[in-house]
């Protein structure tokens, strides 16, 4: 089995599977989640539990890396959090994986959330279908971006 992530709201232990190499297509519609500024799921509407696999229960106060897929770079998330965290929109592909350790590709976008004084507060997260033909270029650089890192 895969990594251990802890769920920081209910002290709960979730144990990632490991992955499956079947897609799940995503077909559009509204998969939002909110997190807070250390990426602490606060909010994941219906969509996203319907897509992931994972319960409201398990979701919420745990790290949003619960879907990462082991084929994502930290590089990646790395650039991602440096420009949310300057107060800028991000976009980009992002391989996730279920709850049931299948795939799915997405394209992401994250705002940061600001307070009335400007700070950043969390950020909210959309997905949109990704270009099929755009995942493969994406699947290739992120291939090399990991073999970078090894």
């Amino acid at each position: 089995m895969g990594k251990t992530i802890k769920n920081m709201k209910t002290g709960q232990t979730i144990t990632k599977p490991d992955p499956v190499n079947q897609e799940v297509l995503f077909d559009g519609g509204v998969m939002i989640t909110e997190t807070d500024t250390a990426g602490i799921i606060v909010y994941a509407n219906r969509k996203f539990r319907e897509m992931t696999g994972y319960t409201k229960e398990e979701l919420i106060g745990s790290p949003h890396n619960i879907n990462r897929h082991p084929d994502m770079p930290k590089a990646a998330f790395a650039k991602m959090w440096e420009t949310i965290k300057r107060g800028e929109m991000w976009e980009g592909y992002v391989k996730n994986m279920r709850k049931d350790g299948k795939y799915y590709w997405v394209i992401v976008w994250i705002k940061p959330k600001f307070d009335n004084d400007g700070n950043i507060v969390g950020y909210i997260a959309g997905r949109k279908v990704p270009d099929r033909h755009m995942i493969k270029t994406v699947e290739k650089d992120y291939r090399a971006m990991l073999e970078e890192e090894k």
